[in-house]
C-alpha cells in the first residue's frame, strides 16, 4: 500500500488506513478515492499530494 503526502499541510493518505472520518474504507487505493475528495485538513486537490516514496 502507497502513501500521499499533501504538499500544502503535511497530511499523509495511507491506503492502509484510508479516511474513515470522510467515509473512505481502509485499503481504498489512491486511484479509487471518491469523485471530489479533498485533503480532510486543507481542503487540498488530490493534485496537491505527492507520493511518498518509502
Amino acid at each position: 500500500m502507497k502513501k500521499y503526502l499533501c504538499n500544502l499541510c503535511g497530511y499523509v493518505y495511507d491506503e492502509a488506513v484510508g479516511d474513515t472520518d470522510n467515509d473512505v474504507a481502509a485499503g481504498t487505493k489512491w486511484e479509487d478515492l471518491p469523485e471530489g475528495w479533498v485533503c480532510p485538513l486543507c481542503g487540498a486537490d488530490k493534485e496537491d499530494f505527492s507520493l511518498i516514496d518509502e
